[in-house]
């Protein structure tokens, strides 16, 4: 009987399992990295206990070390969460030889399934229809770019260990497959320490619906219906939702009872995701749904499918590991309303979604949906591990009313410091093929450019931020007075007085001419009108600057200094800079080659994401700064190039 429960993860998911380990009387037991010593799930939890330096290979990923605190700490299981060691058979094993509960399923049932083309080979056996391709053993770079052939283009190559669209291409022709086999190969090997590839082909319009699975050890095995996760950015979920739209109770039927065998044929125990790639075109159909793999774990969407079964997943997780029947049968299983999920990310959608760090300088939640998250204000997102600040997710009777609701409290979530994703998702909740429910996996990518745009009147954004700046500065002035200030004039004559007034908006350079009366303040466009300010934006106050956000949309604005100021994407003075916190991973220049404009000139991992730095200008390479292995921080200069012709 499990009594003490120590939780093998982090963040949001490290919370959200110790909410219901209290729930159901607990103690609970937290584990972190030298880089989450403050994080809240140390502070929730009853006991937390260090594992090591940030970097997940010494902390997270230390199995000895979890085992030795899960001993002396009293624990008598340990749940894994997701990522990390929940898909490690061996870590399962190993805690079996300790004495310890896994909370998830035996380790052979994982090690089936943790390999897609071992996976697929067991699927195809049990009667369960597969995606065409090549799921081989031969890993020969030549072999597989004939099996690329021979399956068709467009193809995904796709890491047999992989997970979270990491070690993951599309191809489209043959020309692009070396590079992209390349890469994936170097992704995965990073990511999951094996860059075993397969092969499969491209459904054109593909709708990504995956079902929840459950099996105790009594041989019950239920599911607790689809969840559509469709809505993807380079092959990660971004907003998932049940149950899936157009979905039919035969197809419901036909498809749980497809994924219920899959468990039963590795003799699964616990929580499952069986995940299927659904040919779309011209509606879902029983002879259109293909197996693409099982995730031996609770998934990061699995809200959705405990607001419409009325289920706690994490609850039936513990007692299924205590040996009990699986709380419900099929028969007592039913859909109640409609749930949607959106992630939200410290990242930027202005710059193709890099990774933002730094200190949470507010972070503000509605009430009104559901919020799971593992930080709090004054919390630090670290460049070490993945970027989500939190989920949120509403219900509602009908699919409109959820989407409705999730909209809604996008539009009122704060969250001042590193830059975030949600105008995007906002965006994505009222794009009309999403509303409409006529959508795939490709729906993001081809409507980019909209979805990123975060909208709103710049101006007057910047507007609100120059008037709480040139406030502060003059309840500065008060505590502190300095006559040499325009904000500290206080003679007879009053009037009106106008200034240019220089500050920096995300790093760039600006101005606005400021208009001051001793006690209004207005800015004024070149015309020399008054701009009104943005209504309804939130201010943060910082400190040192300021943040102002409305709707998702934040902008940035401190004093100018003009060391600060210089240009950033090396375009003008030649300087390439490294984007974001990480390990440079691939240098393709040494110093002296010639480059033409947007030549690959290195790559950088962050997040256990690739990103390509390009050449800015053509010209020579000089002042080279990095080397392959370095851990760089963000806006460091990698490399200069001299302008010139290549």
């Amino acid at each position: 009987m499990i009594k003490s429960l120590l939780i093998a993860n982090r963040g949001e998911i490290a919370c959200r399992i110790i909410r219901t380990a209290r729930a159901m009387g607990l103690r609970t037991i937290a584990v972190y990295s030298d880089a989450d010593a403050n994080a809240l799930h140390v502070r929730e939890a009853d006991e937390a206990f260090r594992l090591g330096p940030a970097p997940v290979a010494e902390s997270y990923l230390r199995t000895g070390r979890i085992l030795k605190i899960a001993k002396d700490a009293g624990a008598d299981a340990i749940h894994p969460g997701y990522g990390f060691l929940s898909e490690n058979a061996d870590f399962a094993e190993l805690c079996a030889e300790a004495g310890m509960i896994f909370v998830g399923p035996p380790g052979d049932a994982i090690r089936a399934m943790g390999l897609k083309d071992k996976a697929k080979e067991i699927m195809q056996q049990a009667g369960v229809p597969v995606v065409p391709g090549y799921h081989g053993q031969k890993q020969d770079d030549e072999f597989l770019k004939r099996k690329a052939y021979e399956t068709g283009y467009p193809v995904l190559i796709k890491a047999v260990a992989g997970g979270g669209g990491k070690g993951m291409r599309r191809v489209n022709k043959a020309i692009e497959f070396d590079a992209a086999l390349d890469a994936a190969r170097r992704e995965a090997q990073s990511s999951f320490g094996n860059d075993r590839m397969l092969i499969e082909k491209f459904i054109a319009s593909p709708r990504h619906i995956e079902i929840q699975v459950f099996a105790d050890n009594h041989k019950n095995v239920v599911h607790l219906f689809e969840r559509d996760c469709s809505l993807q950015r380079r092959h990660q979920k971004v907003i998932e939702e049940a149950p899936a739209p157009g979905m039919s109770e035969e197809l419901r039927a036909i498809m749980g009872k497809a994924a219920c065998d899959a468990a039963r044929a590795v003799g699964y125990q616990g929580a499952g995701t069986v995940e299927f790639i659904v040919d779309g075109e011209g509606g879902l159909s029983a002879d259109g749904f293909y197996f693409m793999e099982m995730n031996t774990r609770l998934q990061v969407e699995h809200p959705v499918s405990e607001l419409i079964s009325g289920t706690d997943l994490v609850e039936w997780q513990l007692q299924v590991a205590n040996g009990e029947e699986l709380p419900k049968t099929q028969s007592e299983l039913e859909i109640n309303g409609h749930a949607v999920e959106a992630r939200v990310y410290a990242e930027d959608p202005a710059t193709e979604f890099l990774p933002s760090t730094g200190s949470l300088a507010l972070v503000d939640f509605p009430d009104g949906v559901r919020v799971d998250t593992g930080v709090e204000t004054g919390d630090e997102i670290s460049p070490f591990y993945d970027p989500m600040i939190a989920k949120l997710i509403a219900h509602s009777d009908t699919r409109k009313g959820a989407l409705d609701a999730l909209k809604k409290a996008l539009d009122e979530t704060t969250i001042a410091g590193p830059k975030t994703n949600i105008s995007f998702l906002a965006n994505l909740c009222e794009h009309p093929q999403f509303r409409a429910g006529k959508f795939d996996t490709g729906l993001i990518d081809e409507n980019l450019d909209v979805l990123t745009n975060a909208g709103g009147d710049s101006a007057a954004l910047i507007a609100c931020g120059t008037i709480a700046m040139v406030k502060k500065e003059q309840e500065r002035l008060a505590r502190k007075v300095q006559p040499g200030s325009p904000w500290a004039i206080n003679d007879s004559f009053g009037g009106v007085r106008t200034l240019t007034y220089k500050y920096l908006v995300d790093g760039e350079a600006c101005s606005s001419v400021v208009r001051f009366d001793g006690e209004n303040i207005g800015v004024l466009d070149v015309q020399g009108k008054l701009i009104t300010p943005a209504g309804g934006a939130k201010i943060v106050d910082a400190n040192s600057h300021i943040f102002v956000i409305l709707r998702g949309r934040q902008i940035k604005i401190e004093p100018y200094v003009a060391s600060s100021a210089a240009s950033s994407n090396g375009a003008s003075d030649g300087m390439v800079r490294v984007p974001m916190h990480g390990k440079i991973i691939s240098l393709s220049v040494e110093e002296g080659d010639e480059v033409d404009e947007g030549d690959l000139l290195f790559a950088v991992e962050a997040m256990k994401m690739e990103h390509a730095v390009i050449a800015p200008i053509a010209g020579i390479v000089s002042e080279l700064a990095i080397a392959i292995g370095d851990q760089m921080g963000e806006g460091t200069i990698g490399l200069k190039i001299e302008a010139g012709e290549s």
